[in-house]
């Protein structure tokens, strides 16, 4: 038993839960020192992942279905789910250091952190589900750490996940039909010559989005963003839950299955749909965690029109794409929680003004804002132009790569102009009298250091392509000959930025050592008097600032899209609803049915045993 602990490869896995079990024994008023054991535990996992990645791809075959190998594609999201483990870890230790859900919080991130590391890991199937299904019960459980008000969230994320798992176990069951191995190894070697396509394929599809959270199976995801506790989001919806969703479809799509044109047309159409359907419900929303949340959900229609593509650029845009989502993503949530913190909440109508207040916050999150919204030379911009460059590639199948380029592409536009109204309502407009009552200021150390390691990444990874990203995180996860088409050079086009920045910043210099000329408001063509502005006379001023939560709100009045959006809000785009609906109306027959007199249940019993004998004796 200690060789197979001591095992390389099931280290990280061994040493996460022991750490779930130490936080497990300690009292319950020690909420601090599970935070620190969760912190050291994630370091120790990170230390003996990174040897793994280094290294050489290496296997380990134990017995039964104890088969671990550590290729790129699974060293990549192994690391990266340590790396978020610590960041995570650290930021809770100030976040929770006065709410009693971290008693369990602790706890359940480790496991969900040697959960994550054995799914990664796994080189079998049915182990894969074993690790799968524990996932599924501890994201369950920590999203339920938030109390009541998350109690339907949690009950219908384990629902969506669950029955989806449920489609998954019948996957791998085809798989081992058709093939006679579960072993990822196995079925790789295979060429994925003999596993036809059909149901089982979908069935791994079905999984991966909702573990992702892509159309249609998303509709979790936003109200877990909103009433979860802040690291969970950040560690689950945001970071962890993406990097397995898409690992698994990148398993399917790339070592399983032979992806035929329809299949990758199918798939590249459900990612345009994400894109564009969670970015216009993003646009709309009022709360910055609901909001972040529907771009989670957007986000991943990129990597799955990446992955769709079937050409190596556009896999590899895909899982870059992975990688940097969780990475600004989870930044972006973990800002929300720094301002919640400080302000009580996270309602846009109600903010303003942090900038000045909370300026490495601010500084993170804008970072990490230019980022999902594909601004060069972020890490963002780079995973996305490689994702246009594989829809590109498909031309010579047909016209249909034109839809889903322009589908990319504005909703990377409308990405922009949702942050845009996030960050002036949240951190550059003025501040609202709440705001200055509760005196906001930059959070502890705790809590702003692991958004600027991340918004850190975000740079690095867009700075570097050539020389980081590209060589040492992406061709070893994709396998494949990776090759990029037209010119970016992004070290020049970084110095020629920050050369037009630093030139405006001595304009603004220059001016300010003159005189400024100051004018009244300027609005609608007029210059409204001073007198007015100024409240002389008795008249008391006007607010007249346009925020962008009040501007965004005509979008909901536009034709057509204002019955969309209500039918949004009712609940006819999501499948979780619609199935309660269906199994309220067969409840309501079944009820009506069973009226209590014994003659109809004598017929019943009578139609029920001769359907059964028609079956038999066929």
């Amino acid at each position: 038993m200690l060789e197979l602990m001591l095992e390389p490869l099931l280290m990280p896995i061994t040493i996460a839960f022991l750490g779930a079990v130490v936080c497990v024994f300690l009292p319950e008023r020690w909420i601090r020192e599970r935070g620190l054991v969760a912190l050291s535990t994630s370091l120790l996992v990170l230390v003996t992942v990174w040897p793994l990645w280094t290294g050489d791809a290496r296997t380990y075959n134990g017995p039964g279905i104890l088969h671990f190998r550590a290729d790129g594609l699974a060293c990549l999201g192994s690391l990266l789910s340590a790396v978020f483990g610590v960041l995570i870890s650290l930021y809770s230790l100030s976040y929770l250091k006065v709410r009693a859900s971290g008693r369990k919080f602790f706890t359940y991130l480790l496991w969900t952190l040697g959960a994550a590391e054995g799914a990664f890991l796994a080189d079998d199937l049915v182990l894969l589900l074993v690790f799968w299904g524990i996932l599924g019960l501890t994201l369950y459980l920590m999203v339920g750490l938030a109390g009541p008000q998350a109690a339907s969230a949690a009950k219908k994320t384990f629902i969506i996940v669950g029955a989806t798992d449920s489609l998954l176990v019948m996957g791998v069951g085809i798989v081992w039909i058709l093939t006679g191995s579960t072993r990822l190894s196995e079925l790789q070697a295979l060429n994925t010559a003999v596993i036809p396509l059909g149901v089982a394929f979908w069935t791994f599809v079905a999984a991966a989005f909702a573990k992702a959270g892509a159309f249609p199976l998303h509709t979790w995801l936003p109200e877990v963003g909103e009433r979860a506790l802040v690291p969970v989001t950040a560690y689950l919806p945001a970071a962890l839950d993406k990097l397995l969703g898409i690992y698994l479809l990148a398993r399917a799509s790339i070592h399983i299955f032979a992806l035929g044109l329809g299949e990758r047309t199918g798939l590249m159409f459900l990612g345009a749909v994400t894109v564009i359907a969670a970015v216009m419900m993003a646009l709309i929303q009022h709360d910055l965690r609901r909001l972040l949340a529907y771009h989670a959900v957007s986000q991943v229609g990129y990597m799955v029109l990446g992955i769709g593509t079937g050409t190596v650029v556009g896999v590899a845009g895909g899982v870059f794409h992975m990688l940097n989502h969780s990475i600004y993503k989870s930044c972006l949530f973990l800002g929300a929680g720094a301002v919640e913190t400080e302000c009580g909440h996270t309602d846009l109508d109600r903010l303003g003004g942090l900038a000045r207040v909370m300026p490495l916050t601010f500084a993170g999150f804008l970072v990490a804002a230019m980022a999902i919204s594909g601004i060069p030379p972020l890490n963002g911009f780079a995973s996305k132009w490689m994702v246009y460059q594989g829809i590109i590639q498909t031309a010579g199948e047909g016209r249909l790569w034109i839809v889903w380029l322009a589908a990319a592409m504005l909703g990377s536009a409308l990405t922009l102009a949702s942050f845009v109204k996030a960050m002036h309502a949240a951190f550059l407009r003025k501040a609202s009298a709440e705001v200055e009552a509760a005196e906001p200021r930059e959070p502890s150390a705790a809590m702003w250091l692991p958004m600027l390691v991340l918004a850190l990444f975000c740079v690095g990874l867009g700075v570097g392509l050539h020389r980081i990203s590209l060589p040492l995180l992406i061709r070893p996860a994709v396998d494949g000959a990776l090759k990029l088409a037209g010119v970016w050079a992004a070290g020049p086009a970084t110095f020629m930025l920050l050369a037009a920045l630093a030139a405006g910043l001595g304009v603004y210099v220059l001016t300010l050592r003159g005189r400024v000329r100051r004018t009244g408001t300027y609005i609608g063509g007029e210059i409204l008097s001073q007198t007015y502005v100024s409240g002389v006379g008795g008249e008391s001023p006007p607010d007249l600032e346009v925020t962008g939560v009040d501007f965004y709100r005509e979008i909901e009045r536009l034709p057509g899209l204002g019955r969309v959006y209500a039918w949004a809000r009712q609940g006819a785009f999501d499948l979780y609803a619609i199935g309660l609906c269906l199994i309220g109306y067969f409840v309501e027959m079944l009820r009506a049915a069973h009226t209590g007199v014994l003659l109809n249940y004598v017929s019943w019993v009578i139609a029920g045993l001769l359907g059964i004998m028609f079956v038999v004796l066929r």
